[in-house]
């Protein structure tokens, strides 16, 4: 699209969010916000297994040390700002990456995975433990809401829902947008190139291991602002926050949507939240029907919804050009399969 269609397409998908809780009332509204959440866990996530090659199976921990971070300094610190609550959630997910990145930073596939798996089940079950600082099984919560306040400007009472939603959609969206805007950078191609050939990258002099520790601590830096928002929507986080079905939800979301694209696990996210919505209106076996429908896209659309969307596109330009073909990931499909393109053809 040009940048003038994309301009477009951006105010009206923030026209649309703007009136959303006045279109579709609160209880919709609430799920919106959950979805916004996810969409910032995953992408988060994504920033390392579909931009860097890291697989993790314990990014949950990120997402629970921000929420924690954030419901402790609301419950010990009086008069707490709330962007300096969310601050806490953001600082206590980097705290954490910036500890383990010296070991992690230097591991890939399965060594890294299954690291962080570890890491994240010692976490939980400190979570469970420490009663006296994390409230164990039953977590955090009744912790105060502050107002948003400019001091001299205005203040804004943050427990109405209407006003709550207002300020997480704009923390989510503006978190998504510096995360879309790091992968557009000379940096954003760097980790890719990483994922593709870390070798290569290492003999053109570029530090590979600090490489992945900067990434990485970005990726869990945004995995905390989502834990911390989903603390305060919540008013509650417990150690489920940092459990392994909680570092799970990226990985299929992402999955779903598509490794290959940034919006790939905001659309997975979209996916996932409609599917539990439609779901529970029959059955309580959410898990079960999310289960099926990520063993349908592993078997035959590996590349996700992003994938599926590009073919049909593809077939779609194909045929309107007359063609018949299309061109998806250097693949030639429709009635030119088996010619040989020819220079002109696109």
């Amino acid at each position: 699209m040009t940048r003038r269609v994309k301009g477009i397409v951006g105010g009206v998908i923030l026209v649309i969010l703007a009136l959303y809780p006045w279109l579709f009332g609160i209880y919709f509204t609430n799920v919106i916000v959950t979805c916004a959440i996810f969409a910032l866990f995953a992408v988060s996530y994504n920033l390392l297994l579909g931009y860097t090659g890291l697989f993790s199976f314990g990014h949950a921990m990120f997402f629970g040390a921000g929420g924690y971070a954030t419901a402790l300094a609301l419950t010990h610190i009086e008069g707490c700002p709330l962007l300096v609550a969310l601050l806490f959630g953001f600082l206590g997910a980097v705290a954490l990456a910036l500890l383990l990145s010296p070991i992690v930073a230097r591991l890939a596939h399965s060594a890294f995975a299954m690291l962080h798996l570890a890491f994240s089940m010692l976490l939980y079950t400190l979570a469970l433990k420490l009663r006296g600082i994390t409230g164990g099984e039953d977590g955090i919560g009744g912790f105060p809401i502050p107002p948003f306040r400019i001091p001299g400007v205005v203040s804004v009472d943050m427990t109405d829902p209407l006003n709550f939603y207002y300020f997480a959609m704009a923390v989510l969206c503006g978190s998504l947008w510096v995360a879309w805007f790091l992968t557009k950078t000379p940096f954003g191609q760097i980790i890719v190139s990483v994922r593709d050939n870390d070798k290569r990258v290492d003999y053109m002099g570029f530090k590979v291991p600090q490489t992945k520790a900067i990434i990485y601590t970005l990726s869990c830096g945004f995995a905390g602002i989502a834990g911390s928002i989903y603390a305060m929507f919540q008013n509650l986080i417990s150690a489920a926050a940092l459990g392994i079905a909680q570092s799970f939800a990226p990985i299929v979301m992402t999955m779903v949507g598509g490794v290959i694209s940034f919006f790939g696990p905001i659309w997975g996210a979209v996916i996932f939240a409609v599917i539990e919505e439609l779901t529970t209106r029959y059955t309580e076996r959410v898990q079960l029907v999310e289960g099926l429908i990520l063993i349908i896209v592993i078997l035959f659309f590996p590349g996700g919804f992003i994938h599926i969307v590009a073919i049909v596109k593809g077939k779609l330009l194909g045929f309107t050009r007359g063609k018949g073909a299309g061109l998806i990931k250097g693949k030639w499909f429709g009635k030119q399969a088996g010619k040989k393109p020819t220079e002109g053809d696109s």
